[in-house]
């Protein structure tokens, strides 16, 4: 079996995605129809992952395309419309919404726009697989044999279309034959880093070490480079990413670590100045309340439960994009872009 199992294709009339809810125990895919199931699906977290999002409401839209015999252009605004509102954070999303609504403002005829909303979710799928292959490429060469590296979340095949982006990475060093030790943080509250990315490295043959989020203070003198990936980048290079991730890059900033950022150009939102524009999704109470569907405080405590960190560009050694790596002073001054 591959160690590659996709986390969506598109098979009209439906979209198959992974429930990664159900991992690590269980593969299980699921159906999805509709957009509004869709929408379910992506606020439950059985879909997840900026890069893989983007796809996946894209390709939700063709779904509607596919389905829509009357009034299309009207249907795929208000698609396009409640898609949006299904998670704030990761910009991929809105930024793949983005270019299917100008495909609707400018195919006049709804046959083509038909035909041109499907192939737009088409292209944007093989253009962010290439892109998880460039930025695996790219990184690859900041990893030296035998790199130990530390990560958060989940930013692999179970978060993209393609390879991934910080995983990516990774998994180009192991196909140049480099040997790698991988220390996970577990990712609390829903331990996407203990669920997911341990499960995809185990797959891929990667030495791996699972450890609590508490400990990266820890192990932080023993690694070599930590790598992240971004929901959403502003324009002068804050990003927002997993919670905890802040906590990383500090931590490695103490120990002077290189800290690096994977991602796609697409997760670059232009409009936001600095990361304090940036809208963090709260999530519900019962996520840090229970572990494994059992409860594990008291009844009636108080929760904080936001989903993202920002991350100021002060911290960053560099962020790996499709195209090139691009390095940063202290203060975030543009050094090298290649």
């Amino acid at each position: 079996m591959s160690p590659l199992l996709p986390a969506l294709s598109s098979q009209p009339p439906h979209l198959k995605i992974l429930d990664q809810t159900k991992l690590p125990n269980k593969v299980i895919y699921q159906k999805i129809f509709s957009y509004r199931t869709l929408i379910s699906a992506i606020r439950r977290l059985k879909i997840r992952g900026a890069p893989l999002l983007g796809v996946a409401v894209a390709y939700g839209v063709a779904l509607e395309a596919v389905k829509t015999k009357k009034g299309l252009r009207e249907k795929l605004s208000r698609v396009i419309r409640e898609l949006s509102t299904s998670r704030p954070t990761a910009f991929n999303l809105f930024f793949a919404l983005q270019r299917m609504d100008k495909i609707i403002q400018s195919v006049p005829n709804e046959e083509e726009l038909r035909i041109a909303i499907i192939r737009e979710a088409e292209k944007m799928e093989w253009e962010e697989r290439e892109k998880c292959e460039r930025i695996g490429s790219h990184g690859a060469r900041l990893l030296p044999d035998k790199a130990r590296v530390l990560t958060i979340c989940n930013t692999g095949i179970l978060a993209t279309p393609g390879i991934g982006t910080a995983l990516g990475v990774i998994y180009k060093a192991k196909e140049k034959g480099k040997e790698l030790k991988v220390f996970v943080c577990e990712t609390r509250p829903l331990l996407q880093g203990a669920r997911l990315t341990t499960w995809e490295l185990k797959r891929m043959g990667i030495e791996t070490y699972l450890i609590t989020d508490g400990m990266m203070a820890k192990v932080m003198p023993e690694i070599d480079l930590v790598l992240v990936g971004a929901d959403r980048i502003a324009r002068n290079f804050d990003f927002a990413n997993k919670i905890g991730t802040l906590t990383l890059a500090i931590c490695a900033r103490y120990y002077q670590k290189p800290f690096y950022c994977a991602a796609p150009t697409s997760t670059i939102d232009n409009s936001l100045r600095n990361g304090k524009e940036i809208i963090i999704e709260e999530r519900e109470k019962e996520e840090v309340l229970t572990c494994q569907g059992k409860m594990i405080a008291p009844k009636g405590i108080k929760v904080l439960n936001p989903s993202f960190d920002i991350i100021p560009h002060t911290l960053l050694t560099g962020l790996i994009t499709e195209n090139g790596i691009i390095r940063l002073k202290e203060k975030g001054k543009l050094l090298v872009r290649r």
